[in-house]
């Protein structure tokens, strides 16, 4: 694993690459750029920034574009028949005072060019989830926060919208509170969406075929993420909490049982790679301690399995990690991971592509 390219990042909350029309992209939203005078402090900044996007090229990324995503949280990418869109979510807007409602923007991507397709009013916008149900195309919303003096005039509640072959529509409203993250996966002919909060219970909901019904609560608050994978004939679910342990879940058939307890606190997000050693699964962990004194140099971690459970294979520091992506491009793959909060708690600190290596190259060491 050797680190072979900085990205000049602020801020960047999360990571997607993609292939459109034989092109290799790369979007980084950005939460906020460091204003001077100002503390280091995680909620401060200036949130009136880009969102960056990179082009692939000669084994690096370089600029492309840049997208107006104020306190950029997410970038979505996903295609409708031979139309291709980015949804961007945003958390905030402002320099300070800072206002939690802000209108998230899908962009239509043509030719190179991302375009306004459709303003969504959102209330600290998290992330957003493409998934498809037959030929009903569905976006899911995580977004919400409850916290004094943040009023939403837009509407709070996470929810799932479905494109009505024009835009996107309100579907179905998420009991929630502070979300952050959706997962779409299948299992046989079922059908679940998982759901992450900070402070409601996290959820695994199952699909009746009209909405989404409640189908396990989750132990554990702080939710951030949640990884679906298959490996060895059997079904995975990792779940990633802030303040609580991250643990890899195993489904019995009937349900999501406890297999493994991943880390303790400070998880994030996650990236499942499969590869001829069978799978990898890269747990991006954020920080420690509080927003008023964080931790953010950790160590995240790639798992594989031994024995029937998940055993770190790799590990590689984080400064505030926040999110992974990773491709492959000739036969060599590659991982891409943002860094949101510098130790020294700046806003101001790259983020990093690393290559993996090829197949024959099996031995992943610590850069």
């Amino acid at each position: 694993m050797k680190c072979i390219q900085d990205l000049d990042t602020s801020g960047a909350r999360a990571v997607e690459t993609f292939v459109h029309q034989g092109t290799r992209y790369l979007v980084v939203p950005q939460l906020a750029i460091d204003v001077p005078g100002q503390p280091a402090k995680i909620t401060v900044g200036n949130s009136d920034i880009d969102a960056l996007v990179y082009r692939w090229q000669d084994e690096a990324f370089v600029p492309h574009a840049r997208l107006p995503v104020p306190g950029g949280e997410d970038a979505e990418f996903f295609t409708i028949g031979d139309r291709a869109f980015l949804a961007t979510a945003s958390l905030k807007s402002g320099a300070g005072p800072y206002d939690l409602n802000v209108v998230s923007v899908i962009f239509e991507l043509k030719d190179g060019k991302f375009t306004e397709f459709q303003g969504v009013p959102t209330f600290a916008a998290k992330q957003w989830t493409h998934f498809t149900i037959g030929a009903r195309h569905f976006l899911a919303l995580a977004q919400g926060v409850v916290m004094e003096g943040n009023e939403a005039r837009h509407p709070s509640k996470s929810t799932i919208m479905e494109w009505d072959g024009e835009r996107f529509v309100e579907f179905q409203l998420i009991d929630s509170a502070w979300g952050y993250n959706f997962a779409f996966f299948e299992i046989g002919e079922q059908r679940f969406l998982a759901y992450a909060d900070h402070v409601a219970r996290s959820r695994i909901m199952l699909w009746s075929g009209t909405r989404f019904e409640d189908f396990q609560l989750l132990d554990g608050k702080t939710g951030r993420a949640f990884q679906f994978f298959e490996h060895s004939g059997e079904a995975w679910l990792a779940f990633a909490c802030l303040h609580d342990d991250t643990v890899l879940l195993r489904w019995d058939g009937t349900g999501f049982s406890a297999h493994q307890k991943l880390s303790g606190p400070g998880g994030r997000e996650f990236v499942w790679r499969e590869d001829a050693e069978g799978g990898e699964l890269v747990q991006i962990n954020f920080l420690l301690g509080t927003r008023e004194a964080p931790v953010t140099s950790l160590t995240s971690v790639g798992y594989r399995f031994a024995d029937g459970r998940l055993a770190p294979c790799r590990e590689f520091p984080t400064l505030g990690g926040t999110d992974a992506c990773a491709f492959e491009d000739k036969g060599v793959a590659y991982l891409v991971v943002a860094n949101s909060l510098g130790a020294d708690i700046r806003f101001r600190t790259p983020s990093k592509v690393y290559r993996l290596g090829t197949a024959a190259e099996t031995s992943p060491v610590t850069p």
